[in-house]
C-alpha cells in the first residue's frame, strides 16, 4: 500500500535520511523505532509531503506521490497524526473532527462520520463542545487519531502516539490499534519508542540508526535484545 524507495533527505548541509527503503503492506502494522534524532519523524513528513527529499520516491498504492502537495497525498488516502498530536487547541473538539473532513469532497462529508468517531471515543463526545486545548494530553491524543481516521484513510502515519500519555490513556490506545489490526482495513506506519507497545501491536518492524535502516524483521522474529540496543541511549 505505502512503499519509500531510495528516500535521502536533507537539512541544508545536514543530511537525515539516506536511501531509505520500506514498505507497509495493506492491512499491516509496521513500526519504525530508533531513538531520538535518528529521521524518524523527517520520514513521516516526507511520506506526508510536508519536506522534499534529495533523492528517491514515495508510492501511494503503486501510484507515484513523490511530487504531490501535502493535501493530495491526503486526498489520495493518507492519514497524519504528528507528534505532539497537532490539534487546534482554540476550536472545540467537534470543529477540530469537521475540519478533519476537509480533504473529502463535500459530498462525503456526512454527520455519520462524526458519529462514528464519538462511537470509537465516547470520552470525545463527552466533550465534544470542549476546547480542544484544555483536554488532557490523552484526549488530545484520541483526538489526534479521530480528527485522522474520520475521512477514512487507507494509510495511517502515527508519530509516537504514546508521548507522554496517562498509562491507562496508552492501554485504550494500544487496543484501539489492536482492533484496527484485525480488521486489516487500513495499513499503519507506526513510530514508537516504547518497545513492548510496539511489539504488541505490530506485524513488521524497522530500526532506524543515523537516517538509515539498519535492521528489520517480522516482529515475531526480531531480536529483543539486537532491538533494545538500537533504542538504548
Amino acid at each position: 500500500m505505502l512503499s519509500v524507495h531510495q528516500l535521502s533527505v536533507a537539512y541544508g548541509e545536514s543530511q537525515v535520511l539516506t536511501d531509505v527503503e520500506l514498505n507497509v503492506p495493506d492491512g499491516q502494522v509496521v513500526t519504525l523505532m530508533g531513538r531520538n534524532g535518528v529521521g524518524k519523524t523527517t520520514l513521516l513528513k516526507s511520506i506526508m509531503g510536508l519536506m522534499r527529499p534529495r533523492g528517491g520516491e514515495v508510492h501511494l498504492d503503486a501510484a507515484n506521490i513523490t511530487k504531490k502537495a501535502p493535501y493530495e497525498r491526503a486526498r489520495a488516502g493518507i492519514g497524519y497524526v504528528p507528534q505532539g498530536r497537532g490539534i487546534f487547541p482554540f476550536l472545540s473538539v467537534e470543529d477540530n473532527l469537521m475540519l478533519g473532513l476537509e480533504a473529502l469532497p463535500a459530498v462525503k462529508r456526512s454527520r455519520a462520520a462524526l458519529d462514528e468517531m464519538y462511537g470509537e471515543f465516547p470520552a470525545l463526545f463527552t466533550y465534544r463542545a470542549k476546547v480542544a486545548g484544555t483536554l488532557s494530553g490523552g484526549q488530545q491524543q484520541q483526538l489526534a487519531l479521530a480528527r485522522a481516521l474520520i475521512r477514512k484513510p487507507t494509510v495511517l502515519l502515527l508519530d509516537e502516539p504514546t508521548e507522554g500519555i496517562q498509562p491507562s490513556i496508552v492501554d485504550d490506545i494500544e487496543q484501539f490499534i489492536q482492533n484496527l489490526r484485525r480488521q486489516r482495513t487500513i495499513a499503519i506506519l507506526l513510530v514508537e519508542q516504547f518497545f513492548d507497545f510496539a511489539m504488541n501491536v505490530s506485524d513488521y518492524c524497522y530500526v532506524m540508526e543515523k537516517g538509515s535502516i539498519v535492521l528489520h524483521g517480522a516482529a515475531g522474529d526480531l531480536s529483543q535484545d539486537d532491538v533494545r540496543e538500537y533504542l538504548a541511549l
